[in-house]
């Protein structure tokens, strides 16, 4: 069995990592396997040699990768990633005593700044919810969605995966299954509960949802749950109808409950626990919001800035 193999059976099963971040990570570690040898993409490649290779890695040999990686031109981020992937790979190496030392611990990433989300102003997201057509037959649906993405800060696969049995309306909670199947309890105000309601007791009632579909909240035309992609295409066409001219997305409405909450005085780490964030430096972001849009305005606006 080799490495590559193993390790990604243990940040799947033990880590129990994202499939995104599973693939990610497989992927870096892939490209590096066949940097080392180019015959690694050959079916009948000996994997064993190139496994024994990287147990006797060190830190030159290592850096001599990233080198080339640069030399690519590839971006500071991506860089900091395939650095991230290595890491996890030799600690994991460690752990199962295939290497005495770790030759990544003295690695650096690259500094890359911290880009800060777009987000929406409470106008603007008025301005979305109004562009709804509830005329429609989806119209009492898409405000449900739009209503408890913004009031929720809920991520667009926890959107479409959030099902009727996970609704605890007399306590005002809806129970949320965040990134690595992780459960989070997060408040549900009235206005998102009665779109919900609104929509339930409407169109939701009179279709009949496609077999394991039946607790699925969130239904499309044929009856199934809504894709990722559909979110996305409801928000931007929503946001020309509103004439909101950022670049948004349905991550844009989770920065913005974010930012809403921050700027009207939440305890960082009641947001923390409601955005399901593992590290609170994540939420730490939507701190520097309001110093950032202050400095931006200075720096366009002042002669002598």
């Amino acid at each position: 069995m080799n490495l590559l193999y193993q390790f990604h059976q243990y940040i799947r099963l033990e880590k129990n990592l994202s499939p995104k971040t599973v693939e990610a990570y497989i992927s870096d570690l892939k490209k590096w396997y066949t940097f080392l040898n180019p015959n690694f993409i050959d079916p009948n490649f000996d994997v064993q040699s190139i496994d024994n290779q990287v147990i006797g890695m060190t830190l030159p040999e290592i850096q001599q990768y990233l080198e080339f990686l640069y030399k690519s031109g590839i971006q500071a981020r991506s860089q900091a990633r395939v650095i991230s992937s290595l890491k996890a790979f030799f600690k994991f190496l460690w752990i199962q005593k295939c290497i005495s030392e770790d030759p990544t611990q003295l690695l650096e990433s690259p500094k890359i700044g911290r880009k800060l989300p777009e987000f929406l102003s409470i106008p603007e997201v008025e301005a979305l919810i109004n562009a709804i057509d509830l005329s429609t037959p989806e119209g009492h649906r898409n405000k449900a969605i739009i209503e408890v993405m913004y009031g929720c800060g809920l991520r667009v696969s926890e959107t479409v995966e959030l099902k009727l049995s996970q609704l605890f309306f007399k306590e005002n909670f809806i129970r949320v299954i965040g990134k690595g199947d992780k459960e989070r309890l997060v408040p549900i105000g009235e206005t998102a509960q009665n779109a919900i309601i609104q929509y339930i007791e409407g169109k939701r009632t009179q279709q009949k949802p496609k077999k394991g579909m039946e607790d699925i909240l969130f239904l499309n035309r044929r009856n199934t749950k809504l894709t990722r992609e559909m979110i996305f295409i409801l928000i931007k066409n929503l946001a020309d109808l509103a004439g909101i001219h950022k670049n948004i997305s349905p991550h844009t409405l989770r920065h913005s409950f974010a930012t809403h909450l921050i700027e009207g005085g939440a305890d960082l780490r009641a947001v923390q626990e409601m955005l399901g964030h593992e590290s609170i430096t994540t939420t730490e972001i939507y701190t520097h919001l309001d110093k950032e849009y202050i400095r931006s305005t200075m720096a366009m606006y002042h002669p002598r800035y």
